[in-house]
């Protein structure tokens, strides 16, 4: 069976500063439903710019981005967005709202009735590993990987296809980021989903991607398996983003090697 392309971006490019910075240039770019998508790069390299475009945050100067074989620009913004799960760092949820009151939010804009708001809040608190009682509680009553986790339900909650994941863990520290991490890839995987997600960890877009697209200067310069790209790359700029993971799996490794073996070892 033919892979179903869900986002497609056609020659898309993008300029702000009256066209003095070029964030986008001729952006190509294809991916499947149900595959994981990351973008990794430099600041300044133009990944949130295109992950935007995909949900019409930003809109290209010029080129075409497809959702579902539809022009996105034919298509209305709030609703599209509706479709799209957004999560992103620092996640904005509404402070003067409970947990479940944020992750019910965009069903309720949709007009669900409110019985089945409840029981989608319930199903996506379990979902991310949240107790129940936590959809009453204010988002300041929560650690910083709960609020995450719950950044996470709300952009889940109106069931849709495409998850767009800018940074979504980067605030957090090393161990919670590993943590949600591993259980977003296993809930993409249970779920069926497809998602895009923008980094600048290397070594997380290595360990929850498929593929992964690395951009410079508002052009993609690389777009593998990261199995494939951990071996190396023509293009200099991949090469040397690629290498890190490389480099500090042998820095362990020898630092491993050299360490006095523990007495309770």
């Amino acid at each position: 069976m033919a892979p179903i392309l869900l986002i497609e971006l056609d020659n898309v490019a993008k300029s702000f500063d009256g066209g003095r910075s070029h964030a986008l240039r001729d952006i190509t770019l294809r991916i499947e439903a149900g595959s994981f998508v990351v973008l990794v790069g430099g600041s300044g390299s133009g990944k949130t710019t295109t992950l935007k475009m995909i949900n019409r945050l930003i809109e290209p100067d010029s080129g075409m981005v497809r959702f579902d074989g539809a022009d996105v620009r034919g298509l209305d913004a709030p609703t599209l967005r509706r479709r799209i799960g957004y999560a992103f760092q620092g996640i904005g949820l509404f402070p003067h709202m409970t947990i479940g009151e944020n992750i019910g939010i965009t069903p309720q804009l949709l007009g669900w009735p409110r019985p089945d708001i409840a029981m989608r809040v319930a199903e996506l608190l379990e979902l991310v590993e949240l107790p129940q009682d936590y959809a009453a509680r204010l988002p300041d009553a929560l650690s910083g990987g709960q609020r995450q986790r719950a950044g996470v339900a709300r952009a889940m909650a109106a069931r849709p296809r495409v998850m767009l994941m800018d940074e979504p863990f980067g605030a957090l520290d090393p161990i919670t980021r590993d943590t949600l991490g591993t259980a977003y890839r296993a809930l993409h995987d249970r779920l069926g989903m497809t998602t895009v997600m923008v980094t600048h960890d290397v070594q997380e877009a290595v360990l929850l991607g498929d593929r992964i697209i690395v951009m410079s200067a508002g052009r993609i310069v690389a777009d593998d398996a990261p199995g494939t790209l951990l071996a190396g790359h023509a293009v200099p700029e991949a090469a040397a983003l690629m290498a890190m993971p490389r480099r500090q799996a042998e820095r362990i490794r020898l630092l491993l090697e050299s360490s006095p073996r523990s007495p309770h070892g």
